[in-house]
């Protein structure tokens, strides 16, 4: 396991903040209140671990299959159902959301290898992630990838939590399945559009693991 280059200063100063806090607690509260000192010490450890395994790159076995679409994100499938396109697209698509809670891991991978035909951020709300209008309106970041003349469209989209969007692609540029296309920190949601004709190999409830788990063919 590596931990990702969006984390390096916020771990950086959560580990100084650490270490001032249990410094200052040993010397002013743990004389005469030993047990809170102790619980401060393990709080404050626990934070610190856990903002570390959120920036967490786990060894995986990626997937590279010439047909298949695979996961942008880890977490949890919510939605798959035919919307009408509002963006990029002006037909009617499969879409299938992943919301991604903040244990799963938060780094974005191309699902398909191609042509990035479309790259766009937009501003919006911090509505949690789960909310229906939380694709339209939130604050988000699209990416449009083509190949052999068919297109999918991925939106990065924040959460209640989720304040900042990182994504690495620019239009007119040539990525691989799998590799790092973006990152969003804490709570957030990932949508797929895919043709209509896309065969769907997830279901509601599954959990796929970013740039392994095959969540529909073409």
């Amino acid at each position: 396991m590596t931990i990702h280059k969006e984390g390096f200063t916020s771990i950086a100063i959560a580990t100084i903040l650490f270490g001032v806090i249990n410094l200052l607690s040993f010397y002013l509260i743990s004389y005469d209140h030993p047990i809170l000192s102790w619980i401060i010490f393990i709080a404050t450890l626990g934070l610190l671990i856990f903002l570390i395994s959120f920036f967490r790159i786990p060894k995986r076995q990626l997937t590279i299959e010439e047909n298949a679409i695979v996961a942008p994100a880890d977490g949890t499938v919510v939605v798959i159902e035919e919307v009408q396109s509002d963006e990029y697209f002006t037909d009617r698509r499969i879409q299938v959301s992943i919301f991604m809670s903040p244990l799963n891991v938060h780094v974005n991978r191309n699902p398909v290898s191609g042509e990035v035909a479309y790259s766009q951020y937009h501003k919006g709300k911090y509505l949690v992630a789960w909310h229906p209008k939380s694709s339209t309106e939130n604050e988000r970041h699209s990416i449009a990838y083509r190949k052999d003349g068919k297109e999918i469209l991925v939106k990065q989209i924040a959460g209640a939590l989720a304040k900042r969007i990182s994504n690495y692609l620019k239009a007119g540029q040539q990525v691989k399945q799998a590799d790092e296309m973006g990152f969003i920190k804490f709570g957030s949601r990932v949508d797929v559009l895919l043709p209509l004709d896309a065969k769907i190999q997830v279901k509601i409830g599954d959990k796929p693991l970013g740039g392994v788990t095959v969540i529909a063919t073409w």
